[in-house]
């Protein structure tokens, strides 16, 4: 039989309650005193909206555990790049000094993360919502709609940055000078959303099948 076609039972609260407690948290820590205060709005908006529509659609559509976890710490990787600006994480910054690297690395780790979470949260949807059923066409889909999103995201980048200009747009993007920083990113994202998909599968069937009852 279907999941898509099985109810799902309500899940405890208390993972997701806890994720949104600690992402608002991270987000009160975030908005104070950020490097760039229309850098902060950009990079934590796609957080705010997914508080907004998780907190809106529990109750008719509870996702799994995994896939709230994922995105709380996808939210905070948001923040914390929005505190500081991506290219002035301390973390990155020590990782770069310690390692001998030439760039800040935390951009990277920020678009690793977006191909990471979105491939359980998609691949929950197709799961969930399709006729499509386990295996090597459902991963590719899934990879493919990451891919997806990531071009999205580096259009829209761009867009912005041209309109926003200034100060702003060079924080926002965060090139940190690399000519091929779009391909270098669109390329973590790749990585990230095969090894969600590699790693956390199995994982993600028992969280289906616990919410399917």
């Amino acid at each position: 039989m279907r999941n898509r076609h099985i109810p799902p039972t309500e899940p405890s609260p208390r993972i997701p309650v806890a994720v949104l407690v600690i992402s608002l948290c991270v987000l009160a820590w975030s908005g104070v005193g950020p490097h760039d205060r229309g850098t902060w709005w950009l990079e934590v908006l796609p957080a705010l909206v997914a508080m907004v529509v998780l907190s809106w659609t529990y109750k008719r559509f509870p996702m799994t555990s995994l896939a709230y976890v994922l995105i709380g710490l996808h939210a905070v990787v948001l923040m914390i790049g929005g505190h500081y600006t991506y290219a002035e994480v301390p973390v990155g910054n020590w990782a770069r000094d310690s390692l001998h690297l030439s760039r800040n690395p935390y951009d990277r780790l920020g678009h690793f993360v977006q191909g990471f979470v979105p491939a359980i949260v998609f691949r929950e949807l197709l799961l969930r919502c399709t006729a499509l059923v386990r295996g090597v066409w459902l991963a590719a889909i899934v990879v493919s709609i990451c891919m997806a999103i990531s071009a999205v995201y580096e259009l829209a980048e761009w867009l912005v940055a041209v309109g926003i200009g200034g100060e702003s747009s060079t924080a926002f993007l965060g090139t940190q000078g690399d000519v091929w920083d779009t391909q270098k990113d669109m390329g973590m994202c790749l990585v990230g959303a095969t090894l969600a998909i590699a790693a956390l599968s199995r994982l993600h069937d028992r969280g289906l099948r616990a919410l399917n009852g």
